[in-house]
């Protein structure tokens, strides 16, 4: 078996062709080889590998057919890849011994493995030099054919050969710097999924996270930041599509990673640490005004520009929170096309991978007794803190909900550990009550952010539909403010179900 440590992008066309002539920033770049390469991804018609987190390939490059394992559940930088020679174009199982395919690998799934996606790639590859590393770039443009769908490939891919980890980071800081290239944490085969389920552009959800009770903390937290870090990142596009969905799953991932840190700080080292919480925090910031106004428009202004009470008022405000979305989702969309979001994913990605993240003989402990711990604790505090729940100011309220999701979070990472049906039962009760607490308050949370929003509306609406535009306003606010004693009632009732707990 060998460890990929590579780092792939995406880069603008005419930077593309500058580095495939041979100019390397940050290296001295050898002798440049070319090959036409033909990949077939193969996988059951209910994606079996796919779930396993198994990607099985089989490559030609000219006369020859190579069938690749490859695996990204490794709790090391890189994914497992494990390479065999064979007769054809078919998958050969047979050589899958000592992979981890070797389990499934039974003639039944023979039967049922077929052609899912292929690419069809022109490789051009650069052997690099620097310092004390021998770095292979990777230049591929081509198309990912699924079917009747294709979708082009113009990418670059930095692997490292031998040497240091930090000066594949260094050439991949440079490159960001001189060739606008952006990290992508998508595979070929991310791509190739989801353009075979007709979604050739998809926002990306949270991936199930499979951790093993006899792994380091510091190795789960390694598979769980990478994770959380391919959740928010995969969704770059769709923000600068000014996709709503996009945006609200770019914030979850943020959310996530760092509710992770949180979760796992008692093992982090202070090395970069703030550093990533603080460039993790600008991105939420800039993305946050997005969503809050989306939400307001959908749930609250387009209902009311229809309500036939309103008239000339539900439209004025509709028109005004219309051009304010659009402010937003602009905002947002330059904050990912920005030089410092290319710098982030670096950087976080580098953090997340260094030794020194993790603080020395803190990270050794099991991750199953790790998260035995942080759970008991988690719950606790949430069972405390929620007996004053009716006494809490708007802002304690939202310090409270931030406990409720890290404590959902915390299940979501750490589910995996516990095989015990009764645990899993309990779990899942747990998780239950934390989000219809989570959305309770959020709603609360919600109602705050809005009546700042509708009053600032109304007092700079302009003249001729000002008091139309105010009234609409407060028949908003007064609507949800209705919903306020419902929905604390809900969240009460919630937090003493977890009395039991």
């Amino acid at each position: 078996m060998a460890v990929e440590a590579e780092l792939k992008f995406q880069v603008p066309a005419r930077r593309l062709a500058t580095i495939a002539q041979g100019r390397v920033p940050g290296g001295k770049a050898g002798t440049r080889a070319t090959s036409d390469l033909l990949s077939t991804y193969f996988d059951t018609t209910k994606c079996r590998l796919k779930r396993h987190g198994l990607t099985l390939r089989v490559r030609r490059d000219g006369h020859t057919h190579v069938q690749t394992v490859k695996s990204a559940n490794g709790a090391e930088f890189g994914r497992g890849e494990w390479e065999s020679e064979i007769r054809g174009h078919v998958p050969h199982l047979g050589k899958a011994d000592g992979t981890p395919l070797e389990p499934i690998a039974s003639k039944k799934l023979r039967r049922k493995l077929k052609p899912v996606f292929e690419t069809s790639v022109r490789r051009i590859t650069l052997p690099i030099r620097t310092r004390r590393s021998e770095i292979e770039l990777a230049i591929d443009r081509g198309r990912i054919i699924a079917g009747p769908r294709s979708s082009p490939i113009a990418e670059l891919e930095l692997e490292l050969k031998s040497g240091r980890p930090v000066d594949l980071f260094r050439m991949a800081k440079t490159l960001e710097r001189k060739s606008q290239a952006e990290l992508d944490l998508r595979s070929k085969s991310d791509r190739g999924y989801a353009l075979a389920r007709g979604e050739e552009h998809p926002v990306m959800s949270a991936d199930g996270i499979m951790l093993d009770a006899n792994m380091s903390a510091g190795g789960a937290f390694r598979i769980v930041a990478r994770a959380t870090a391919r959740h928010f990142s995969g969704n770059a596009n769709a923000v600068r599509r000014g996709d709503a969905e996009g945006i609200h799953q770019m914030r979850v991932g943020l959310r996530r990673l760092r509710a992770a840190i949180s979760l796992f700080s008692g093992i982090l080292s202070r090395t970069g640490r703030e550093k990533a919480k603080t460039d993790l925090k600008w991105l939420s910031n800039e993305l946050a005004p997005a969503r809050e106004i989306d939400v307001f428009v959908k749930d609250n202004i387009e209902p009311a520009s229809r309500d036939a009470l309103l008239r000339r008022g539900g439209k004025a405000i509709r028109q005004e929170f219309s051009e304010r979305r659009e402010r937003a989702f602009e905002r947002a969309r330059k904050a990912v096309c920005s030089e410092r979001f290319r710098a982030l994913l670096i950087d976080t990605l580098q953090w997340i991978e260094s030794g020194s993240t993790i603080a020395p003989d803190q990270g050794k402990t099991r991750i199953g007794k790790f998260a035995r711990d942080v759970l008991h604790r988690r719950i606790k505090k949430v069972r405390k803190d929620g007996r004053h729940l009716d006494r809490m100011s708007a802002r304690e309220r939202h310090k409270f909900r931030i406990g409720i999701k890290k404590l959902r979070y915390a299940i979501e990472f750490f589910e995996s550990l516990f095989a015990d049906k009764g645990e899993q039962k309990q779990l899942a009760r747990l998780s239950k009550h934390m989000k219809n607490i989570q959305d309770a308050l959020g709603s609360l949370n919600d109602f705050v952010a809005h009546h700042e929003m509708a009053v600032d509306a109304a007092l700079h609406a302009p003249r001729r539909n000002g008091r139309a535009g105010a009234f609409a306003s407060g028949v908003i606010v007064g609507r949800e403010d209705r919903a306020v004693k419902p929905l604390m009632a809900t969240a009460a009732r919630e937090v003493r179900a977890l009395e039991k707990f």
